[in-house]
């Protein structure tokens, strides 16, 4: 499209422009709408699955009314690629969260993440990119209402802050996360754009966008290599059913709807066993070491055995001898061979029946094929097979080895101490894979008895969010299904709240197999108000040592209130009236307390009138009010956050440094404020 001059009325021609695009865009759904298959599939398995394309890409095309259809524009000096020094005329693109374009093929919003959409991102006074006009556009309900130019060539002009980009980071918080394409800062716009080939990790504090930049990196490399990720899938793994919630609209908005979302939990689910129990913490910790891996690997290779009998296969009138050795030195060979045990397994029958193959070529026959499958099914062949390499059932062998201390010490030999191995013992053995009341734990270590087994399938791509708090063994977990492909990993080391968090990310990393992966640090806040920020991050030096903390780009005033109850009985009533009062603001609620306070708070709210949510609920215009547990608070945010007695949160964790992490993540959840209620003496790091 052809630069113009600038209009009489600016807006009024944006206006009509997005006019036209939505029309556009109707018309792009209208076509594929009018598809006819009945005469372009040769067999209804063909037709069911045209017809799935065409009805994803009918929902791709849907134009959200609340959702603007373009965010920005660029007007290029030189069109894109063209040779500067011919001075070719300039271009212009309005860069939105798809492609549209008119009748003729023309674009009329080119979508974010093309590489001509790329400065709107990374343009500066310093390298505008060959973009003489950058503008952004501001929206109100849906309807585009103000606009705000940049003259990236104008040296007259200073550089500013966008207020319109601020108002948007700052937007009410009603509903699912929403996506960031209008705000995307350099530095995320690097992680995003990261090639699918090699695996990245974000280190980033509370209100950085982390996880939105992990969103946007999996729908920009849908974009850019959609055939491979078409084949070998994509998978967002989150901390917790209700934080899935809260972001599994993201991609939609974006046009991507078919990236599954789990939890780790999720994962290993198909191990077939029903998690009914919990282990103690150090039961937990033990279990989740790396350590439990070779004890696992020792478990199963130990049902294979030396034999020490020949083999004799009959076929007719002759009678087919494999000595012991030769049975043995097979053995060792696919032992040798590092592949599952399961696949050498199903090998054995085939090798032991091509050695009979060549004592049958040496005596003058000429076997084929059909023969070796032949001896391969022999009676003789199957049982030296179950009797050298029996089947291995990974819940049962997991079973034996928290029930039997024989077996277990046999095989955590050198490996688990004495007490480690008493710790991780049921303490009541089962008598059935049923019978069990399996833990999460347990459940990584039957899935990780899989791939013992059997490979476990690779995806193209794994986003990880909330990665810090995964144990040693949930990594391999995660690592076993992007063995072929590649990881986004996210996280935040100081909000480490489980006993078993990761020290640091070379660690993490190399539990997950992407030990060459490139660690990124996102500083920058855009979330969190500079003063709760600076707050929250006085705990840092007690949680997370030399881990620098977020500079915040928001200035609030007033954002952080601080006050006291006189006693422990009034205390539910001074918490009810901070919500009350954050009630009288736009947008979303969030009320944050101890696990165990929640019961109390609860019937406190409901006294007073106050309907409540719970988290993964979606928020609307009239139910504004969310009761958080504080286990449940990491990766959610709320406008407005009235955090209940910081100490109860604290000591609701089986150590200090536990409950100051959960209780940095309560205190970062907040956009526009932060009020503390207390009754008890806050934590001593918090000290004013």
């Amino acid at each position: 499209m052809p630069a113009h001059a600038p209009t009489p009325n600016p807006l009024d021609h944006e206006r009509t422009h997005l006019a036209h695009s939505r029309a556009a865009l109707r018309a792009m759904r209208e076509d594929v709408q009018a598809l006819d298959i009945k005469d372009v599939t040769a067999n209804w398995v063909n037709a069911a699955v045209l017809q799935r394309q065409i009805d994803d890409r009918i929902k791709a095309l849907a134009d959200l009314s609340h959702t603007p259809l373009f965010f920005g524009r660029l007007d290029y000096l030189h069109a894109p690629g063209a040779d500067l020094a011919e001075g070719a005329g300039g271009e212009r693109f309005y860069i939105g969260r798809r492609h549209v374009h008119d009748a003729d093929g023309d674009p009329m919003v080119i979508d974010w993440r093309a590489p001509v959409s790329q400065p709107f991102y990374r343009a500066s006074k310093k390298d505008p990119l060959d973009v003489s006009l950058r503008r952004r556009f501001g929206y109100t309900g849906g309807e585009l209402t103000a606009y705000e130019d940049e003259h990236l060539m104008d040296a007259t002009e200073t550089a500013r802050t966008s207020k319109l980009l601020q108002a948007e980071i700052e937007r009410p918080r009603v509903g699912p996360m929403r996506d960031i394409v209008a705000t995307i800062q350099p530095e995320q716009d690097e992680i995003v754009r990261s090639g699918l080939s090699g695996s990245v990790c974000v280190q980033g504090g509370p209100g950085t966008g982390k996880t939105a930049v992990g969103l946007h990196r999996v729908a920009y490399l849908l974009y850019a290599h959609r055939d491979r990720l078409a084949r070998t899938g994509t998978l967002v793994i989150g901390p917790n059913k209700s934080f899935l919630h809260y972001i599994e609209q993201v991609l939609p908005a974006l046009g991507e709807l078919e990236v599954k979302q789990a939890t780790v939990d999720d994962l290993v689910a198909s191990t077939g066993v029903e998690v009914r129990g919990t282990d103690p913490a150090e039961a937990a910790v033990i279990k989740g070491d790396a350590r439990m891996a070779e004890v696992l690997r020792r478990a199963v290779w130990s049902h294979v055995t030396t034999p020490s009998e020949p083999l004799v296969v009959v076929r007719g009138s002759r009678r087919w001898r494999v000595p012991a050795y030769e049975l043995a030195t097979i053995v060792e060979e696919l032992r040798d061979r590092d592949i599952r045990y399961g696949a050498a397994r199903e090998a054995l029958p085939q090798r032991i029946a091509h050695t009979v193959l060549v004592r049958m070529e040496q005596a003058g026959e000429a076997p084929d094929d059909r023969v070796q499958d032949a001896v391969a099914r022999n009676t003789a062949v199957k049982a030296a097979v179950k009797a050298i390499w029996p089947p291995v059932d990974p819940a049962k062998l997991v079973l034996r080895l928290l029930n039997e201390p024989a077996f277990l010490a046999t095989h955590a030999e050198g490996i688990l101490t004495d007490d480690e191995q008493k710790a991780i013992l049921a303490p009541k053995p089962a008598r059935s894979v049923k019978a069990a009341k399996w833990s999460a734990a347990d459940a990584v270590l039957i899935d990780e008895t899989n791939d013992l087994v059997a490979r476990t399938p690779s995806l193209g791509h794994v986003v990880l969010d909330e990665a810090q708090d995964l144990s040693p063994m949930q990594y391999r977990a995660v690592g076993r299904r992007c063995t072929t492909g590649s990881a986004t990993v996210l996280g935040d080391l100081a909000q480490g709240t489980t006993p078993w968090a990761t020290a640091s990310w070379a660690e993490a990393l190399r539990h997950l197999g992407k030990g060459d992966a490139v660690v990124e640090e996102l500083t920058a806040g855009f979330r969190v108000p500079r003063e709760v920020i600076a707050y929250a991050s006085k705990l840092l030096p007690s949680i997370s040592p030399g881990l620098a903390p977020v500079e915040s780009v928001r200035e609030t005033p007033g954002s952080l209130d601080v006050r006291a109850a006189s006693t422990p009985a009034e205390l539910d009533a001074a918490v009810v009236a901070a919500c009350e009062e954050s009630l009288a603001h736009e947008g979303s609620i969030g009320l944050i307390a101890a696990d165990a306070r929640i019961p109390v708070l609860a019937k406190a709210l409901e006294a007073a009138g106050l309907a409540h949510l719970d988290p993964g609920e979606e928020t609307t215009a009239t139910s504004r009010l969310t009761l958080v547990p504080a286990s449940l608070a990491k990766g959610l945010e709320y406008d407005y956050v009235v955090l209940d007695e910081p100490t109860a949160v604290v000591d609701g964790e089986p150590d200090e440094r536990t409950g100051l992490r959960r209780l940095y993540v309560a205190l970062t959840r907040a956009v526009s404020g932060l009020t503390i209620v207390h009754a008890s003496p806050l934590p001593p790091q918090l000290a004013l």
